[in-house]
């Protein structure tokens, strides 16, 4: 495989990266310096979600499989991207977004939602985010994808006092089949390739309910 152009998918992590409400916030220190210990060594403090991240179905459920506990191949695969520009705040991608990519929804490919609400990434409008409907994923599943991101930070409605949400229906899905949650995106603009090879492989934490990634595009020859 001839690798023509890498497109880096992953929003930065610093001591200002925008968490999920509630969510330990990232904090970096230094623990040795080449001043006074010959070295350089950070000191990283921050949660299994934060960034851009996977969620494993444990998120969800106890008794499913941890970050670790995953096949690799659920981290790696040719990727769809879904087109759902467009939509207003809290609007819903529906069924009929997937529609012009239907004949692509096959087993092993990554399903990506553009919303291009990364664009907000930030502010407080980044949590006022449209979100995937539950026909939409029950779709998704059943054409057998078992991998699918959103440039936004949740695939569900995050909920507020004034929107209480749906109970996280895309979470417990994708959980009841050992899926897998890309959330955080960004840049799905720049990816040119009508089959980019995604690539979303997370530390290998131990026992966790996800895991921070460097989501790339790869576009191949």
């Amino acid at each position: 495989m001839r690798i023509e152009r890498v497109v880096d998918l992953s929003v930065p992590v610093t001591e200002s990266t925008q968490v999920y409400p509630g969510d330990p916030t990232v904090a970096f220190a230094p623990h040795a310096t080449i001043a006074a210990d010959g070295f350089n060594l950070l000191s990283v403090r921050m949660g299994s979600q934060s960034g851009t991240h996977v969620d494993a179905p444990y998120h969800f459920d106890d008794s499913t499989p941890r970050i670790d506990e995953l096949p690799l191949e659920r981290f790696v695969g040719e990727g769809v991207i879904v087109d759902a520009r467009g939509l207003a705040a809290r609007g819903r991608i529906t069924v009929d977004h997937h529609a012009p990519v239907l004949e692509k929804l096959e087993p092993g490919r990554i399903v990506l939602l553009r919303t291009d609400w990364s664009e907000h990434y930030g502010t407080p409008t980044y949590f006022e985010h449209p979100f995937l409907d539950r026909a939409a994923c029950e779709l998704l599943l059943e054409r057998g994808i078992r991998t699918i991101g959103i440039d936004a930070i949740n695939l569900d409605e995050t909920p507020d006092d004034e929107h209480p949400g749906e109970g996280f229906p895309c979470h417990h899905l994708i959980a009841e089949v050992g899926g897998v949650i890309i959330e955080n995106l960004t840049n799905l603009g720049q990816v040119r390739a009508e089959h980019p090879l995604i690539s979303v492989l997370p530390l290998r934490f131990i026992g966790a309910d996800g895991a921070p990634v460097r989501a790339v595009a790869i576009e191949h020859g």
